[in-house]
């Protein structure tokens, strides 16, 4: 028998470093019951997606805040193959500390982001597709149990993941015309910050770019009222371009688009 058809089920060799060892070692596989929920004051908000039968299940638990909406805890039990192991855990990840409304908005490419080992390389291949969008059908049954609980008028709590990481600035950064670096700056923007922003309902645009080192930005939405967005999002988004483009940028928001 040719060993082709398990080489094609279970992709490790075009996986992610960060997926594979993420698969070796969940850290959210589990489950939570309702009296556990009870004791920690907090609902359980649960979804399951697949059946053993059809060769994929995963099931998922979270434990929400009734004051505020926030995911507090969250864990799944997984049935199938490899690559919906990994979905699960890095989606869990993303969820804690997050509130409902935020995670209904997760997507696939974001999860996929969770766990790349280089920006521009996606972790999943395409034949995996399917197990993200199980984990997503799993998140959008769960989140919809929490309709209803309150959800502060601003976010305080910035989506953007801050990771370390080994780049050092964009290749001939020097070089560049200014058209050319707030072209790349864009680049990084759009598929590394926007993103997270959105899960927030806010937006982010490149007002100005002075001097090579000043990167004016305006915020949209709702990150024109959030605390964080000249804290804890500015470090994030700060950090993130002075890692992918030049360490010597620094971002300031513009205040004339805040309104807290």
């Amino acid at each position: 028998m040719s060993h082709r058809p398990f080489a094609l089920s279970f992709p490790w060799a075009r996986y992610s470093k960060k997926l594979a060892q993420k698969i070796e070692n969940p850290r959210r596989s589990g489950f939570f019951t309702e009296e556990e929920a009870k004791a920690r004051s907090m609902r359980l908000a649960s979804s399951r997606q697949g059946t053993p039968h059809e060769g994929n299940c995963v099931s998922l638990y979270l434990l929400v805040d009734e004051s505020d909406g926030v995911i507090a805890d969250a864990k799944f039990q997984a049935f199938g193959q490899s690559a919906l192991i990994g979905a699960a855990e890095a989606a869990c990840e993303i969820l804690v500390r997050k509130n409902y409304d935020q995670a209904h908005k997760l997507t696939a490419d974001l999860i996929d982001r969770q766990v790349r080992d280089k920006p521009d390389i996606p972790a999943f291949p395409e034949e995996t597709f399917a197990h993200l969008n199980l984990v997503l059908d799993a998140i959008e049954e769960a989140t919809e149990q929490c309709v209803g609980i309150p959800l502060p008028e601003v976010y305080t709590a910035t989506p953007i993941e801050s990771h370390e990481s080994a780049e050092t600035g964009y290749p001939g950064w020097d070089l560049l015309s200014r058209e050319q670096k707030i072209a790349v700056i864009e680049e990084v923007i759009a598929a590394e910050i926007r993103p997270y922003i959105e899960l927030d309902a806010g937006g982010i645009q490149i007002v100005d770019f002075i001097d090579d080192r000043d990167l004016i930005i305006a915020y949209e939405g709702a990150c024109t009222s959030c605390p964080s967005s000249t804290g804890a999002t500015l470090n994030a988004i700060q950090g993130i371009l002075k890692s992918r483009v030049d360490s010597r940028l620094v971002v300031i928001p513009d205040a004339s688009f805040l309104s807290f």
